[in-house]
């Protein structure tokens, strides 16, 4: 499992993936952690056959009961099957969450971990340097949904807003926007269903100081980048379904 450091000043962000042994027909994705002193946030930690590999690699960068918080975008089984390892991995630990989505996770085996519900309108979480924001993003593509933006470290994790799908062993950070636009296009038309939710969440997301977009399949936007894509996300028309 590939570490990439985001952000190593008061805490640290790092992200995981691209990780050469997942089991083939798995779509990839990406993992993040910040790591605050004696307390971490473990964003999307992925799914069930990935756990192994992401536990090691979490390991390499800390103390497992360090993890006090985990946060999962949504629902899907790629960024959060895994909950019910990490639920006898850390038994005390707090799960942010959709509260639409509780019912739901809970079929991934979710027993000792405590269940946070993000309310609609958003919420906040503090470690001891770092203040993360929950940002809603509902449609995009769940009906529940967020993201993690951090104004200190100045990056928005952005779930599957940015996402592309990619063969092994791709960059990890956006070289040729134009290039890469080509690995993006389908993907949001098709799994976006609404123009209105990306409407609402463009004009929220501008007013946010950006210098990472980090999503949670395909390569991290950096710098320029940021601003090249949500002016292509803007013009683009979502909610399409291509034959």
């Amino acid at each position: 499992m590939k570490t990439t450091n985001l952000y190593n000043e008061q805490y640290r962000w790092v992200a995981f993936g691209r990780d050469p042994k997942k089991p083939s027909g798995i779509i990839d994705t990406n993992q993040y952690i910040v790591i605050d002193g004696n307390r971490a946030l473990l964003m999307d930690p992925g799914g069930i056959e990935v756990f192994s590999a992401m536990l090691a690699a979490v390991m390499q960068l800390c103390e497992i009961d360090t993890i006090t918080d985990l946060f999962a975008s949504h629902q899907d089984p790629d960024i959060i099957s895994s909950l019910g390892l990490w639920d006898q991995t850390l038994p005390n630990a707090r799960l942010h969450a959709p509260w639409l989505w509780e019912g739901f996770l809970r079929h991934f085996g979710l027993n000792h971990i405590q269940y946070v519900g993000i309310p609609d309108e958003g919420s906040t979480l503090s470690l001891n340097h770092a203040e993360l924001q929950f940002v809603p993003a509902h449609y995009l593509h769940a009906s529940g949904n967020y993201h993690v933006y951090d104004p200190q470290a100045r990056i928005l994790m952005s779930g599957d807003i940015g996402a592309a799908l990619e063969p092994e062993g791709a960059p990890m950070f956006v070289e040729d926007f134009d290039e890469h636009v080509k690995k993006m296009k389908l993907f949001h038309q098709r799994w976006l269903p609404s123009n209105r939710a990306k409407k609402d969440w463009i004009e929220r997301v501008s007013k946010l100081d950006i210098d990472i977009m980090a999503p949670q399949h395909g390569r991290i936007f950096k710098g320029d980048n940021v601003k090249r894509f949500l002016d292509w996300f803007d013009a683009l028309e979502v909610g399409i379904a291509i034959p």
